[in-house]
């Protein structure tokens, strides 16, 4: 039984009413005082490591081409013509770019858990424009003559709109029509972050830590210029090493960092392997490189692929599908949209070109192909839009033919005028 069923079970609450739909009535949203800090979707992203998580997955996710494909039979194609496609692939609207608007409904998914844009349409059913809506304006979601339909906040007034008219992403949720508040289910991770933070700022700025000691049993006469005379001489970087000459009895002792100081740095250390717990990120992405090496920074970053954007894309591409599509582009034009994993490797020139290096030589992309990811205009030799393989490569169904192909014929035994050449052919070429 799901959450929803549990709680109108529990309370008896009609399909209809508010308190069955919206995770804001049940105190879901990240809210409330952690480690002594107020922890929110807004403030959390004040901790450096949460900031730098939702940023790089939002980030990584906007940046991945998302193209609008159409199959026919065993082909497949780009369907550029379409304003759909130039919705989600360059522009939202007249203000947002592609790029900006998907990395802001990510970014939306990653902190409220679930991120709204409202679509419009033209007349001919396309999508022609998106424009992202603030999760703390979505009051409810309710289900309405078998619809859905939200309530948002328009000038201090709820307005419903149908799901027709609302782009709606998730994460993991409690019914399959919303997901959590990642800030809610990690708020004592990330409060107790924050509080070491805000702990480490107070130490430095309002606590007494210096940097040496000197002692005397007595009473020391002059103190101001004793105290002048000690920082002209030996304070300052330029000043260290020198010899230091102390009168009646003085001693210097030098001052570490404390003990406790120090496992309040290995602390602060251990929140950001925390953090990416909770985004199930890699922590080296974190800039946490203190398990990082070269041996295993590369598969890091198959499993930052694999295992933290892909799931992503998934979700978002079949929502899209949903969502977007009309019954006719999904049914009759079989048109789909699709993440381009490779343009994570932009930025790595050496790995791009081993890449398509593969695909050429296995005759998985012509040359021109390869042109065209890499923005250069498509070459006029015929050849360039040829497939290539290796020829030293056959199937293993003509194994059997090919090795009698290649075989040497033995003559016919029966002439006696072959028998030397037989001798020779089975004695491997020896007499």
């Amino acid at each position: 039984m799901g959450f929803i069923q549990k709680i109108r079970k529990v309370f008896n609450l009609s399909v209809s009413d508010p308190k069955a739909w919206s995770p804001s009535s049940w105190n879901l949203y990240g809210a409330g005082d952690v480690a002594g800090e107020n922890v929110n979707e807004k403030t959390a992203l004040t901790y450096s490591a949460f900031w730098c998580a939702v940023f790089l997955i939002s980030g990584t996710i906007g940046s991945l081409p998302l193209h609008l494909m159409q199959e026919k039979g065993k082909k497949k194609r780009l369907v550029t013509e379409s304003p759909t496609y130039r919705v989600m692939h360059d522009r939202w609207n007249p203000f947002i770019t592609a790029k900006v608007g998907r990395q802001t409904m990510m970014s939306h998914v990653l902190t409220w858990g679930n991120g709204y844009a409202e679509k419009v349409y033209s007349s001919m059913g396309d999508l022609i424009e998106l424009w992202p809506i603030s999760p703390d304006r979505v009051k409810s979601i309710e289900m309405i003559e078998n619809d859905l339909v939200y309530g948002i906040y328009v000038d201090g007034e709820v307005k419903y709109l149908p799901r027709k008219r609302i782009l709606h992403l998730h994460g993991m949720g409690f019914d399959g029509f919303g997901g959590y508040s990642m800030v809610s289910m990690a708020r004592k991770s990330i409060g107790l972050g924050m509080a070491m933070e805000t702990f480490g700022s107070n130490l430095f700025s309002q606590g007494l830590n210096p940097g040496a000691v000197i002692k005397h049993e007595g009473t020391v006469k002059n103190i101001a210029e004793m105290r002048k005379a000690l920082s002209e001489v030996y304070a300052g970087l330029g000043k260290t090493h020198r010899l230091m000459l102390l009168e009646d009895g003085m001693d210097f002792e030098k001052v570490g960092i404390p003990p406790e100081d120090s496992q309040f740095l290995e602390s602060r250390q251990f929140q950001i392997p925390e953090i990416a717990r909770w985004f199930n990120l890699p922590p080296h992405k974190l800039r946490d490189l203190t398990k990082a090496s070269f041996n295993n920074i590369e598969q890091e970053q198959i499993s930052f692929v694999t295992d933290s954007i892909l799931p992503w894309c998934i979700d978002f591409e079949q929502e899209y599908n949903l969502q977007i599509l009309s019954d006719r582009q999904k049914y009759n034009e079989n048109m789909y949209f699709k993440h381009v994993l490779e343009g994570l490797l932009r930025a790595d020139s050496k790995s791009r070109a081993e890449f398509y290096q593969i695909m050429k030589r296995n005759g998985f992309m012509t040359m021109n192909e390869v042109r065209g990811k890499e923005d250069l205009n498509p070459h006029d030799d015929l050849l360039a839009d040829e497939l290539w393989t290796e020829m030293n490569l056959s199937p293993l169904s003509k194994y059997e033919d090919m090795s009698n192909k290649n075989a040497p014929q033995i003559p016919n035994d029966n002439n006696p005028s072959n028998k030397k050449l037989i001798e020779l052919i089975r004695n491997g070429g020896q007499a």
